[in-house]
């Protein structure tokens, strides 16, 4: 969840009167927040006595408050003042309008087909005629920060820029060029780079350098241009240092570019409605009906009750007159709310879950173990009688273990790769469990043998038949590390292993192994796992390349199967 540190006298200032800590902490639960954190640090003021200035640092008290990562309306004191208020009763809920320039000609953001190969949506909006105070405008800064770390997943869904408009003029071009044809002087910065020069400047810049990553590899970097030539900015990295805003700026050119269309509309939204009357979209309205949340939420509320409630939580709702349905305007701060369950759910916030009758559930359950955990555990606590130790490894692993160390090609492992990893420990997901017991071995080598350890746990492997292109599945694995390979003992694992699991030494309906071929194993000490008729995996005694790779000198045996066909 995110937290939001805000001034506690500043925020009581807002709200109109003053709080002990735990009556607010009681309006935050009540509000569906969580006062995480009470902190103090320090103020340096300055102030003028007479004719001559003293200076001083004075302690400040701040609130660190979690928000539910999808309410971005809260992720700055404006919004969470304004919710707080309206939830108060101390305040009409907002009723945001799009608003047409005095001139009458809007700013136009024109996007060319280049940004397609980089970054191919942009939006923007303006906010007139605002005044900054030192505190606005730090907490300006702060949400567009707040908003880059959430939903802009660091930049690299959605960048956002704000501009001084009164330096720049309209209409605004948003293209891709090549980094040696984009030249600019960025924000703070004295003299002009140019892209190329940017990247490597930046390289070693402790804020910056995160986000580098996003368009270092593109033939093309994206750039706004306004009508005379002046960069805006270079998203996601930097803006110019031409149009940079202060405390004097009335208008603001807000653009947020991205890869996400929809992710970019939120974050402007959420950007204009946080300081401005103004929204740059229309409305949305849903209807529902007050018996819907009544029997959802356990509660008996008449549909006028109901539709107060969700407008004391910034949804605007009445009752139409048509039985008990209720409309309720949902604001363009509320981009959560996508599902009438999710306006239910506000209507409980609203009632108070401590206010809801508990009661009994009408239908009788009784929960069970997973049958796949079932299995697991029952294996788990026999395999260790059988004097293995289990081993617990991540499900993250790099290219070479699960291939090169294997002796195997990464194209064959159908292995889901990682597609920023941060360490090259962690690139793929694993598709086999023994390189973790081998680097497990080879971690404890200084352990009396033989060593003789298992896990049992899932991989991770492509599947097109799956929605999200790749499913787990549950695997068994042992090894035996030893000055003799001891294969015989890594057999009888397995026979015990299908005692267990009651399945006889028989072809057709039972089990048993057949000659097989590996590279990861000796060539003529491996064999193929079969029951019913169906091939669950292998075993045999490791290559010696194999033990080389893993920085293993003994001899090892192993054994890994899927025991989900076993349910």
């Amino acid at each position: 969840m995110p937290t939001v540190g805000v001034k506690r006298d500043l925020l009581f200032k807002a709200l109109g009167r003053t709080y002990t800590d735990e009556e607010f902490d009681e309006l935050c639960f009540e509000f569906g927040l969580e006062l995480d954190e009470i902190t103090s640090e320090k103020e340096i003021i300055s102030r003028e006595q007479g004719d001559s200035k003293a200076s001083g640092a004075s302690d400040i008290i701040l609130y660190k408050i979690d928000v539910p990562a999808n309410r971005y309306d809260l992720l700055c004191l404006e919004g969470l003042v304004r919710g707080l208020q309206v939830f108060k009763n101390k305040l009409e809920a907002p009723r945001y309008r799009r608003v047409s320039p005095i001139s009458g000609e809007p700013q136009k953001l024109i996007i060319t087909k280049a940004t397609a190969a980089v970054r191919p949506h942009a939006v923007a909006a303006v906010l007139r005629n605002i005044t900054f105070t030192q505190e606005r405008y730090d907490s300006f800064i702060e949400l567009q920060e707040k908003l880059h770390q959430n939903i802009c997943r660091k930049r690299s869904l959605v960048a956002i820029g704000t501009h001084d408009l009164d330096t720049i003029s309209g209409p605004f071009t948003y293209t891709a060029k090549p980094p040696g044809d984009i030249c600019f002087k960025p924000l703070n910065q004295t003299k002009e780079y140019t892209a190329t020069q940017l990247m490597s400047l930046y390289k070693t810049d402790s804020h910056l350098r995160h986000y580098l990553h996003i368009i270092e590899d593109k033939p093309v970097y994206p750039v706004i241009y306004d009508s005379n030539g002046i960069v805006l900015s270079m998203p996601p990295i930097i803006n110019g240092d031409h149009s940079k805003i202060s405390l004097k700026t009335k208008n603001v050119f807000i653009e947020c570019t991205a890869t996400d269309v929809t992710k970019a509309k939120i974050v402007l939204d959420m950007m204009v409605t946080m300081f401005s009357e103004y929204c740059s979209q229309p409305f949305t309205k849903e209807k529902l009906t007050s018996e819907f949340i009544n029997r959802k939420v356990g509660i008996n509320e008449s549909t006028e009750k109901i539709a107060q409630l969700l407008t004391r939580m910034c949804l605007r709702s009445q009752a139409t007159g048509v039985g008990d349905e209720i409309e309720v305007e949902i604001p363009p701060t509320r981009s959560d709310v996508i599902h009438a369950c999710d306006i239910m759910e506000d209507a409980a916030i609203a009632y108070g879950f401590n206010n809801i009758t508990r009661t009994t559930p009408r239908t009788y359950t009784v929960a069970n173990q997973f049958p796949l955990n079932k299995l697991t555990e029952l294996l788990r606590q026999d395999l260790a009688a059988a004097g293995f130790t289990e081993a617990l490894n991540f499900a993250l692993c790099s290219q070479e273990d699960i291939a090169d160390k294997l002796g195997k090609k990464i194209s064959e492992t159908k292995a889901a790769h990682i597609s920023n990893p941060k360490t090259a420990e962690f690139q793929v997901a694993r598709t086999t469990l023994l390189p973790g017991l081998l680097k497990t071995i080879a971690a404890n080598r200084k352990m009396p043998l033989p060593l003789k350890l298992f896990e049992i746990s899932d991989v991770v492997l492509k599947d097109e038949t799956k929605d999200v292109g790749a499913s787990n599945s549950r695997r068994f694995c042992a090894v035996y590390y030893n000055k003799s390979p001891g294969f015989e003992v890594i057999h009888g694992l397995l026979d015990r292993t299908m005692q267990l699991l009651e399945v006889q030494p028989a072809c057709g309906e039972g089990y048993h192994i057949q000659a097989a071929d590996d590279s990861t194993f000796f060539p003529g000490r491996c064999a193929e796992i079969f029951v019913r008729g169906k091939s669950v995996g292998r075993l045999g005694v490791l290559h010696p390349d194999v033990i080389n790779r893993f920085e293993l000198t003994m001899p090892c045996s192993a054994l890994e199967m899927d025991i989900e066909p076993f349910l």
